[in-house]
């Protein structure tokens, strides 16, 4: 018997997940099962990507975490489909999952959620869990959302930064203005400034999670600019540490480990670990306890609850301990509560977002619509 099945009877739901993505054709592909025994022995896991599973960014990484699934539960089928467009096209990609059997469906993109939710209406018996959050206000019991707090390790990245910089520009390439990428922006400015007043932010947007040639430009143009450090809040990252490592610029990853495409630049970055959350999850699902448990909604972690997916890179050679010391003592007291945007905050205008002695909830921080003062760039 299938185990969503089983625990369909237990009063078990499903959980959907969305993450940041681009677009492009999908196709899908199945991951083979190999010996061993126990619960999941039927169990079919899908994944889907928005992009090509090994562009170290953010697909690679959610591969990654399937492949950890994998070596939990040995015996399961993982269905596996990449390049899905955030469009109507992943609910047929989700549809055809379930005809190869999916009792659970992981869309990891920020823009599969609204398809998600659609396929999950039509399919109770299986569970949707969304990588990216905003779950909305119509709670289904086979669906939920998750994802980390990302601002933490960035503004610790931009720390690493602002101490390597010798030209003080820092150059960033980001998809779109949603609130996520501008509080990664302003956390990275941020952390930056901490340790070097005069560090600047150049921000360049794209239009496009993953676009190389769009990439290409926008690094060209910051380099152009004098940034000798560049940065990027996109889903591939691959074209943007290449170009800096080839024009002599220094290199700050986002969702993966990068620092084999730029040995002589790389500063340090910031990457998700999805696998042990992946596992517990699935593993909730076997044990028919997804109703109504964190999962069954927008599930968020960070570094104040122990278990954030989303952590620092490794080090180039050129952060000093004493910089890695100081960043981990940041770490420290953000995991005390404290905040990369705790005040004073101000805007590019000057006008104060939070005084001193105030600092943002996480819910403020997923509403925020503008960049800090020392940021050059334009939200449009």
């Amino acid at each position: 018997m299938k185990p969503t099945r089983l625990a369909l009877a237990a009063g078990m739901s499903v959980l959907a997940l969305g993450a940041a993505a681009c677009s492009s054709s999908s196709e899908t592909s199945t991951g083979g099962t190999t010996g061993g025994s126990g619960d999941e022995s039927d169990l079919t896991i899908g994944f889907l990507y928005v992009g090509p599973k090994d562009d170290y960014g953010y697909n690679q990484a959610a591969y990654e975490g399937s492949q950890a699934v994998q070596a939990a539960f040995p015996n399961a089928k993982i269905l596996q489909a990449e390049n899905v467009p955030e469009t109507a096209e992943a609910e047929t990609v989700m549809e055809d999952m379930i005809e190869q059997g999916a009792d659970i469906i992981f869309p990891t993109s920020y823009g599969h959620l609204e398809f998600a939710q659609n396929v999950a209406k039509d399919h109770p018996d299986t569970i949707f869990v969304h990588q990216g959050g905003l779950e909305g206000e119509d709670k289904l019991d086979n669906l939920g959302t998750y994802f980390g707090t990302v601002y933490e390790p960035v503004y610790t990245a931009g720390v690493a930064a602002g101490e390597a910089t010798e030209s003080n520009k820092l150059g960033y390439v980001y998809a779109f203005p949603i609130p996520q990428t501008l509080a990664n922006i302003n956390a990275f400015a941020l952390g930056a400034q901490s340790v070097n007043p005069d560090a600047e932010v150049i921000a360049v947007s794209t239009g496009s999670w993953c676009d190389p040639g769009l990439q290409a430009q926008a690094a060209k143009s910051l380099i152009d600019q004098g940034a000798d450090v560049l940065t990027q809040h996109q889903d591939c990252t691959k074209t943007i540490i290449e170009a800096a490592e080839a024009a002599g610029a220094m290199s700050v990853g986002y969702h993966f480990d990068a620092s084999d495409l730029a040995p002589n630049g790389w500063i340090t970055g910031s990457e998700w670990n999805w696998g042990p959350l992946y596992t517990d999850i699935v593993q909730t699902v076997v044990d028919g306890k997804f109703v109504d448990s964190p999962y069954n909604g927008d599930f968020r972690v960070g570094l104040q609850t122990g278990d954030n997916p989303f952590v620092q890179s490794s080090y180039g050679s050129m952060v000093s301990a004493e910089t890695q010391a100081k960043i981990d003592e940041i770490k420290q007291s953000f995991i005390d509560g404290g905040s990369p945007f705790a005040g004073p905050v101000l805007k590019q205008d000057g006008t104060i977002v939070w005084e001193s002695g105030q600092q943002p909830t996480y819910e403020e921080v997923e509403t925020m619509d503008f960049f800090v003062e020392g940021v050059t760039g334009k939200i449009d």
